[in-house]
């Protein structure tokens, strides 16, 4: 949304009158002002949205399509940027991926859905991180080919719901949202309103995404927080909630350096495009995939109460620095700190006893299995 905050620097997304009506506490992110937390906190709201519907704003997120004459097209020009398989990416699909420089490092994480319509064949839409919307328009407009265009989408919201009632309350409005599976997508109607939903998420649970109009965006959260079991939830619990389900924050647990071996997001790479390579930085990252990279992401929980912030070095016992945490905070759901950050390989295997710094004081912590907290995304169970 265009419209700017009184200093005319800070966006505004097209729900800020109603958080503020809300009492959010609005802090500058990602060139917006966005809301941190809410009158009851961010842990009341972490732990809402583990028992049943947590509403976010994400409308500043940046929201696109790459535009080809044909599925096929199109997908090998988004391949030819990413790891990904996007040509065997079915109707109605989502997939997560990454934006790679020449050198195999990551220029940004974003999410990309294939309509689930045939009229739309050569369309795919773009899910991109606020902070890195122009570095990212920019380099598909210098690398795209003659045929594919990048249109950005201007004048929408992106609104999450999320938690174990998320589908259900969504329903209410949108009885079609049932029949998403996790990571499908499709166009249906909200109370009448058209609008966009993909089953998918930031937190580790079951929820839905919804791209719809900015002019119809604060009626329709209105009309979800009008059900009790939906509550409006901030940065801060956002965040808390990835950081459980073991997911990353761009500009913190990857970046330019960063390969998706590194970031152990491996997941996005499919069979084929490992095979065949083809894409920006393949000869560092099949390397890494046949030989192990030098360092790895890995979990880490703490002893004790005290959390590890961004920042804090990583140290064997007793010993020298290895690493850096790159998120870190306590945990509600698991009702202990944890944190994220790279170590060598040879110290990244689950049960690996090391040391955090935090203000000259040495926490004893071991590497652990992520997510942190088990995901619940929804299957469809098999017919």
């Amino acid at each position: 949304m265009a419209a700017t905050g009184e200093n005319g620097d800070l966006k505004l997304t097209p729900l800020h009158d109603l958080h503020e009506e809300l009492g959010a506490r609005m802090v500058p992110f990602a060139g917006y002002t966005m809301p941190v937390q809410f009158n009851d906190g961010i842990m009341a709201e972490h732990l809402h949205t583990r028992s049943s519907a947590g509403l976010f704003d994400v409308s500043h997120m940046g929201q696109a399509f790459l535009i080809g004459p044909d599925h096929e097209t199109t997908a090998r020009a988004l391949e030819a940027l990413t790891p990904s398989n996007f040509i065997e990416l079915g109707l109605g699909r989502q997939r997560y991926t990454v934006l790679l420089n020449d050198e195999g490092g990551i220029i940004d994480d974003i999410m990309v859905t294939r309509s689930v319509s045939e009229d739309d064949d050569g369309r795919l839409m773009l899910v991109v991180n606020a902070a890195r919307k122009e570095i990212d328009y920019a380099h598909f407009r210098d690398r795209l080919p003659d045929n594919v265009r990048l249109e950005v989408v201007e004048e929408r919201a992106l609104i999450a719901v999320q938690g174990p009632q998320a589908v259900e309350v969504v329903a209410a409005h949108a009885p079609k949202v049932t029949d998403l599976a996790f990571m499908s997508a499709s166009s249906m109607e909200f109370d009448g309103i058209d609008c966009h939903v993909g089953r998918a998420g930031y937190t580790g649970e079951d929820g839905v995404e919804m791209s719809v109009p900015a002019g119809v965006a604060e009626p329709i959260a209105r009309a979800l927080l009008a059900d009790d079991r939906v509550a409006p939830i901030g940065l801060g619990a956002r965040d808390s909630l990835r950081l459980e389900a073991g997911l990353c924050l761009y500009g913190h647990d990857i970046d330019e350096t960063t390969s998706p071996v590194e970031g152990a997001i491996t997941f996005c790479m499919q069979k084929r495009r490992r095979m065949e390579g083809g894409f920006p930085g393949a000869d560092r990252i099949r390397s890494e995939l046949d030989e192990k990279p030098g360092r790895l992401r890995v979990g880490l929980l703490l002893e004790g109460r005290a959390p590890a912030r961004e920042g804090a070095e990583i140290a064997l016992p007793g010993g020298p620095v290895v690493g850096m945490v790159t998120s870190g905070g306590f945990a509600p759901t698991v009702g202990a700190p944890i944190a994220m950050g790279y170590v060598p390989t040879e110290h990244a295997d689950s049960g690996t006893q090391l040391e955090l710094i935090v203000r000259n004081r040495r926490l004893p912590a071991r590497v652990v299995e992520m997510p942190f907290v088990p995901n619940r995304y929804y299957r469809k169970p098999k017919t």
